[in-house]
């Protein structure tokens, strides 16, 4: 028979044995295979995901995220403190993939000189090709320079009276009001 002593340390051994087989038992990884343990009154189903530790980024990985931010603030600069320059290569990109009215405001741009230099014959080219899409604004634009004298490629008056006829049928004020004065001087 064994004595008070031997039965408890004989109990604790016990005790010890069966919780080193329960922690064996338990599942505490995040592998999916065992789901003898799974108990579904527990978040997760009583399965303890492990966080993995996370791998330091590559010195390429570092070098792109640098390279994104210093562009990012370049990009920053250039549109603040020059708007209007940022702004002109915007509505040109534009007016190269067909959008009429930004080809009518390259036009202008290049007539004005804002954010660009002042380019006569580019301005009538840019308003030439909106008003053959049908911007009104632009044919309005490119008639009223022919007749004030600049360079264009309408060949006479009567070509300028239809496109302005044209924009005043598309509710441009302006063509309404050079209509009007040009036939008081019996161009009509």
């Amino acid at each position: 028979m064994a004595t008070s002593g031997e039965t408890e340390t004989l109990l604790r051994h016990r005790s010890s044995t069966s919780s080193e087989q329960k922690e064996d038992k338990m599942h505490w990884t995040d592998d999916e295979g065992d789901s003898d343990f799974d108990d579904p009154s527990l978040p997760y189903g009583g399965k303890v995901f492990l966080a993995r530790k996370k791998k330091p980024d590559t010195l390429l990985v570092r070098f792109i995220e640098m390279c994104v931010i210093v562009g990012l603030v370049l990009f920053v600069y250039y549109s603040y403190y020059h708007f209007e320059n940022l702004r002109f290569h915007v509505n040109h990109a534009y007016a190269h993939i067909g959008h009429t009215h930004a080809m009518h405001l390259v036009g202008q741009r290049y007539l004005d000189g804002i954010g660009i230099d002042k380019d006569h014959s580019q301005a009538m080219r840019w308003f030439r090709y909106a008003a053959d899409r049908n911007h009104p604004h632009a044919a309005h634009n490119l008639a009223v320079a022919h007749l004030q004298g600049y360079s264009t490629d309408i060949k006479d008056k009567e070509e300028a009276k239809q496109l302005l006829e044209f924009a005043a049928g598309k509710g441009v004020k302006e063509s309404k009001d050079a209509l009007r004065k040009l036939c008081q001087f019996g161009n009509c």
